[in-house]
């Protein structure tokens, strides 16, 4: 058998299945769509859930896919042996109600015993323990001796997920030989050590289980076929493990050399250059898709693998950050399967070193953390640490449990592991709480559910504002044959000029009719299967399925919309202008009113940058761009460097919005003809909304007028509060201040004199308590900043010792109390004081050794308050 590298495996992969009529789709996004059941892809058959379940029609009804998954459910095991990952690709082939058993275990007997050349006496296949079908095709169609044909149980052998599509498996197992066993004579298919591998398992759904045991077969029955590719390339190289193929060896070799260590020579140090090498795979792919590090969701997920990952280089002696320098490594071995590795590049490495970067800061941050609770354990004479610290550490400084566990460890120090786990799983249940229900698509079911999948809508909008057209669907609370007036429904029809809400672009509104029937469209929504859903409300009349009916779009509205969405082309080409290459669009959202386009950057942009873009954008209004649509090839598109939406998944056929080539998209949306149908742009905010991710907003045509227009307005009325004019309301403010300044400074002047004089000569009220003196009075009217300046005063004037003073001020009382240095050192304590005495006056306080105040809503309470400060003083200093 040939050693092939990974990258060959994949291909004579998809090219096999080709040659077997398979449609080869490019492997989807990380980012599942509409399915909330998972946060990240973990299956081949994971984005093909729409095709299984009949919610969408597949392209054709065999496909091929390489699809690239991630899997954490294990995480802490990464690293720590040889067969853990949380990045790996799965090869796949897929029938939707074509061809079933006979034709998937032919071809993948085919592809490995003649593509791949492997010996037929090395593998072994196992079907589910009632799968006679499966058993018979092995034995009688393949030639497998029935000893050599495994029955397995439903716990290995049956695939299902709750309710829902499901079947039996039939999985191929290779005999790498005894080197890769654990010795024991009855070492057989099914034993746990390495010796008999699976790498192929054919998935045979074909029953339908209603989540309560009762399994009906399935009309149109389907295939799920799943083999890791770096499995499969273990086994054709015959190496110990996945990290030892070609392209991740290559990988870990980076790591080594970074650490200046050599692997299999220091089994801790393998943990951390394993760990490495896995995690870097997986955080460059997610990054590559639009994942950003966050605290929440798969963003949280891709901070936890880059955190782990910086922290095992520290553990291996790694000098600063390298995580940006081992990515492109895994882009070099990957870009062959996945070109957009290469197109993200600099975005990916800008990411990596910006998170690594804040880790290297918050790890230094928990460390000394750890050094303060280290010492409290000290202090208190206790060995462990609360599980509510070590999660504390763990969650709001994203210190690895095991780093607290290992330093504390190191210095005799224990954890509370269950403390932590309690915490762990608190944390887990409100994330549960907080998912969303759903049904076996992971999406919220609805009414829309119930639509027979065949029906479709062709958008016609992009040359027509009003269309004509029959209707095929009726939607209320179900799917209903008519609607009335008065009644809320969605209206599906074979073709409309309605855009609907996708791409960031807000749907059209409008009205449809029939005769004198009347429905108002409020919304427009693009559903599963290429419905156009128009959602409103019949105003008159009634609306049959069959109908054929007049569809007229807000015109003024697409105008408006139109412009916006021009505009957000034009203001992404500027952003990179301005700000760099780095920028990619994060979101957007397009509204007749207003524009917002979310972007990636990493700091607030100056107010010189916003202006500049605003510039660069009417510039290219005024200059009269013609805006060219145009249908190509996806490759033939990528050559003209138009720019594609992080995470989008495209056809083989795209739309390419091309501003006399200054700005180059691949774009769905409507757009103005001209750039200067626009008239005019102008930036509103501009602000952070997560890490690493900026967010404009911005009005453009009679949109910035009625900005504008709302200004004036209200600096009319500022100039008429001022009794000025608009022209010199600037001179007339700068003006108002400086009296207002002069007034304030006079306002204190006299409230500090009336202090003095409300204070009089207090030196009667003076005691002695040996070589300190204590005064404790009462003046009347003078607010908290009055009573600081009165007992600055008064502490002059007792030399050495405490000086207590309340004041009235109508219903509300303010206490303050100062003590000397020397006063404090002799056992004064202001803030001691006032707590004594506050509830006297009704109230409570405290503060320093050295000053502390107080409020109250007694003032009666006052003299009350004034006797006691004398007694506390007293037996402070005595």
């Amino acid at each position: 058998m040939k050693k092939y590298g990974l990258n060959e495996l994949r291909k004579m992969y998809l090219e096999f299945f080709e040659s077997k009529d398979h449609l080869k789709m490019n492997s989807f996004s990380l980012v599942p769509q509409n399915d909330n059941s998972l946060l990240l892809i973990n299956a081949g058959m994971a984005p093909l859930k729409p095709y299984f379940t009949g919610q969408e029609i597949p392209p054709r009804r065999r496909v091929t896919t390489c699809q690239k998954c991630i899997r954490t459910g294990d995480i802490e095991n990464v690293g720590k042996t040889a067969r853990h990952g949380t990045f790996f690709e799965m090869l796949g082939n897929f029938s939707f109600g074509d061809y079933f058993k006979k034709e998937a275990i032919s071809w993948s007997w085919e592809f490995l015993t003649e593509v791949l050349e492997m010996d037929p006496d090395r593998l072994y296949p196992s079907v589910y323990q009632d799968d006679d079908e499966a058993f018979d095709l092995w034995h009688e169609m393949i030639g497998i001796p029935k000893e050599r044909i495994f029955r397995f149980g439903k716990e290995d052998n049956f695939w299902e997920h709750g309710s829902g599509p499901c079947g039996p498996c039939s999985e191929i197992y290779y005999d790498r030989g005894e080197k890769y066993g654990c010795g024991k004579p009855d070492c057989t298919v099914g034993c746990d050590c390495d010796r008999y591998m699976e790498i192929w398992n054919n998935v045979f759904t074909q029953f339908d289980n209603d989540g309560k045991g009762n399994y009906t077969e399935l009309e149109n029955k389907n295939i799920d076929t799943g083999m890791g590719l770096e499995r499969l390339a273990s086994v054709v190289q015959d190496v110990d493990s996945i990290f030892d193929v070609d392209t991740i060896e290559a990988l870990r070799n980076k790591v080594c050399e970074f650490a200046k260590a050599t692997y299999h020579t220091d089994e801790k140090k393998d943990v951390s250059i394993r760990l490495i090498t896995d995690h870097i795979r997986s955080a460059t792919f997610m990054i590559s898709d639009g994942i950003m590090p966050s605290n929440e969701g798969r963003g949280y997920v891709l901070r936890r693998l880059i955190r782990r990952a910086s922290r095992h280089g520290r553990l291996l002696g790694i000098d600063g950050s390298f995580l940006a320098k081992l990515s492109e490594t895994v882009i070099e071995g990957s870009k062959d399967g996945y070109p957009e590795l290469e197109e993200k590049k600099e975005f990916i490495f800008r990411n990596l070193s910006i998170e690594e970067e804040a880790f290297n800061k918050t790890i230094d941050q928990g460390l000394a953390i750890l050094a303060d609770l280290e010492k409290e354990m000290s202090d208190k004479g206790v060995k462990e640490l609360e599980g509510a610290e070590v999660f504390k550490l763990y969650d709001t400084y994203g210190f690895p449990v095991d780093l607290t566990k290992e330093i504390l460890e190191e210095k005799g120090y224990s954890i509370d592991e269950e403390g932590f786990k309690a915490c762990m799983e608190e944390q887990r249940t409100k994330a549960r709480n907080a998912r969303k229900t759903t049904n076996y698509m992971g999406a919220d079911a609805t009414v829309y559910d119930d639509i027979d999948p065949t029906i479709t809508t062709e958008f016609v909008g992009y040359d027509n504002d009003t269309f004509d057209s029959k209707i095929t669907v009726l939607t209320t609370d179900s799917v209903v044959d008519a609607i009335v007036a008065g009644d809320d429904a969605t209206l599906f029809v074979e073709k409309t000029p309605f855009y609907a809400t996708m791409g960031g672009q807000q749907g059209d509104t409008g009205v449809i009719t029939s005769g004198d029937s009347e429905f108002v469209v409020k919304d427009t929504i693009k559903l599963k299967g290429g419905k156009y859903g128009h959602v409103g409300t019949v105003t008159k009349g009634m609306f049959k399925v069959g109908d054929t009916v007049s569809l007229s779009i807000d015109t003024l509205g697409r105008a408006d919309t139109c412009k916006n969405h021009s505009a957000t082309h034009l203001l992404q080409k500027a952003l990179k202008t301005v700000l760099g290459n780095h920028v990619e669009q994060k979101g957007s959202l397009v509204t007749p009113d207003r524009l917002r386009f979310d972007f990636s950057h990493f700091s607030a942009m100056t107010d010189e940058e916003i202006a500049k873009v605003e510039v660069i954008v009417n510039e290219k209004i005024a200059e009269g761009l013609n805006v060219n649509i145009k249908e190509m090839p996806i490759e033939e598109a990528k050559k003209t460097g138009a720019m594609a939406l992080f995470g989008e998944k495209y056809g083989d056929t795209v739309r390419v919005v091309n501003m006399d080539d200054y700005s180059i998209e691949f774009c769905g949306g409507t757009h103005v003809k001209n750039t200067s149908s626009i008239s005019l742009f102008k930036i509103v905010s501009e602000s952070g909304i997560a890490s690493g991710v900026r967010r404009i907003e911005a009005l453009t045509g009679k949109g910035v007028l009625n900005y504008y227009k709302g200004l004036e307005e209200k600096l009319a009325k500022a100039s008429e509060l001022l009794k000025t004019t608009p022209d010199q309301l600037v001179d007339k403010l700068g003006h108002t201040l400086a009296q207002v300044k002069d007034l304030s400074s006079e306002n204190e002047s006299l409230k500090a004199k009336l202090a003095n004089e409300s204070l009089g000569d207090v030196t009667s009220d003076m005691v002695s308590v040996g070589d300190f003196n204590v005064i404790a009075t009462a003046v009347e009217g003078v607010d908290m900043n009055g009573l600081r300046d009165l007992g600055d005063q008064l502490k002059e004037k007792v030399s050495e010792g405490i000086v207590v003073i309340a004041s009235a001020n109508g219903d509300k009382v303010n206490l303050i109390a100062m003590a000397t240095d020397a006063a404090v050192k002799a056992g004064a304590h202001a803030g001691n004081l006032i707590k004594e005495i506050a509830p006297l006056v009704g109230g409570g306080g405290g503060g320093r050794p050295n000053m502390a105040q107080a409020g109250g809503k007694n003032p009666a309470g006052i003299n009350d308050a004034i006797s006691k400060a004398y007694e506390v003083a007293k037996n402070q200093l005595g």
